[in-house]
């Protein structure tokens, strides 16, 4: 069956609201961790993770960073209207390159009860040190369930990225039902996050420590950084009645050369991907690089993977000769990075090419998360789903997760 003829049903499971993790435990690895390897499941905790990696295999961490998307304006009546960053808006060279934007920012924003503004401009006033800052909000434009807000501010030299971590709020998941404490700030950011960008945290790495990276080296287990910017298209319902219907948000990938050697260079080992979004990444950086060995004519634009065309017929090569067709790429046109989207939704009936193993939370009934799992291990994911309810696992975001070796 093609994955678009899934039914979302079948990958329904009762959540009781008591499981929901509300907020973390105060140490990040003493988190619950389910190991499942060929069809088995043990519990540990993730202080333990090493014990359960194979030997000489490659963590890849997605090390993109949380910006504070939510910016909150207080209207003269004393009603509020909230803007939610998604996304910059229009054509960009890298997201570095937006967040050190002095003057003005364009993005591509959620608007929370937008039909209560009515003004041309929203302001909102602030300090940044002992510098008093105004933030001006325009609506620039109405596009496909969002829309194109324009932020200018005043002194200009302020940065976007000093701009939307002075008058921003943590951009906790919509079912965390709570308000954004300052501990979030520290809490919803993986310890290695560096480059600025998300409206949501690639949760399975909130887990590991200090510890946890020193240990790895006891079993030559390498790591591996790249970036994926999650977008709020992770926490979007599939409302379809077959996966045909669901349009996956496309999110920006930034690559480098390094990390596709690296990659290259461990392509004979076990691959784990920390977190959906490593995944997502990897196989996405397999299908460029098919692309490529497909159409040797192939521009940049063309790279770009769109959602179902990973499951169109052709002709696959290795996963070798893919990362090194992608790698031959960058260094024809003297690039140490490609910056690009992609759109790939990974669901049962999906053939992995780089990775091996996942290391994740535990998600949302009937997301495209819970896909990406089932495609992983199977029908085994209502078995793995049914156990960590049994046995006082916390899930989502905040909660405890597991170790995927299939």
């Amino acid at each position: 069956m093609h994955p678009k003829e899934l039914s979302i049903n079948e990958f329904q499971y009762d959540l009781p609201e008591n499981k929901i993790a509300y907020f973390p435990l105060e140490e990040r690895d003493t988190s619950k961790l389910l190991v499942y390897e060929k069809g088995l499941i043990a519990e540990d905790i993730y202080k333990n993770i090493t014990v359960h990696l194979p030997h000489n295999s490659l963590l890849v961490f997605n090390d993109t960073r949380v910006i504070k998307a939510r910016i909150i304006f207080e209207k003269s009546t004393g009603s509020t209207i909230e803007i939610f960053c998604l996304e910059p808006y229009g054509k960009i060279a890298d997201y570095e390159s937006v967040f050190h934007q002095p003057h003005s920012s364009t993005w591509k924003c959620f608007i929370g009860k937008a039909g209560k503004w009515k003004e041309k401009h929203l302001i909102k006033t602030f300090l940044i040190g002992e510098e008093e800052v105004v933030l001006t909000a325009t609506l620039a434009d109405r596009v496909e369930d969002a829309y194109v807000v324009r932020f200018e501010w005043q002194p200009a030299h302020f940065s976007f990225a000093e701009i939307v971590d002075h008058a921003g709020v943590t951009p906790l998941p919509p079912y965390i039902r709570r308000k954004a404490e300052h501990t979030d700030e520290e809490k919803y950011q993986t310890i290695y996050s560096s480059h600025e960008g998300s409206v949501a945290a690639p949760t399975a790495g909130l887990h590991f420590t200090k510890n946890i990276f020193d240990s790895l080296g006891n079993k030559n287990i390498q790591t591996a950084f790249t970036t994926l910017h999650v977008g709020a298209g992770t926490f979007k319902p599939v409302k379809a009645a077959k996966m045909e219907g669901h349009h996956m948000h496309a999110e920006w990938m930034e690559l480098s050369l390094d990390f596709l050697k690296t990659l290259l260079k461990n392509i004979d080992t076990a691959i784990i991907c920390v977190g959906t979004t490593s995944m997502r990444t990897i196989e996405s950086v397999f299908h460029m690089g098919n692309k490529i060995l497909n159409n040797p004519e192939i521009d940049l634009e063309g790279l770009k993977i769109l959602q179902w065309e990973v499951y169109d017929p052709q002709q696959f090569f290795s996963a070798k000769e893919s990362v090194s067709a992608l790698i031959r790429f960058l260094e024809k046109r003297s690039l140490s990075q490609l910056f690009i989207q992609t759109e790939i939704i990974i669901a049962p009936g999906y053939t992995f090419r780089l990775a091996n193993g996942l290391v994740t939370n535990f998600h949302q009934p009937g997301s495209t998360l819970l896909l990406l799992v089932a495609a992983l291990v199977g029908k085994d994911w209502m078995k793995i789903y049914d156990y960590a309810l049994q046995h006082d696992f916390r899930f989502l975001s905040y909660g405890d997760g597991c170790l995927l070796l299939p």
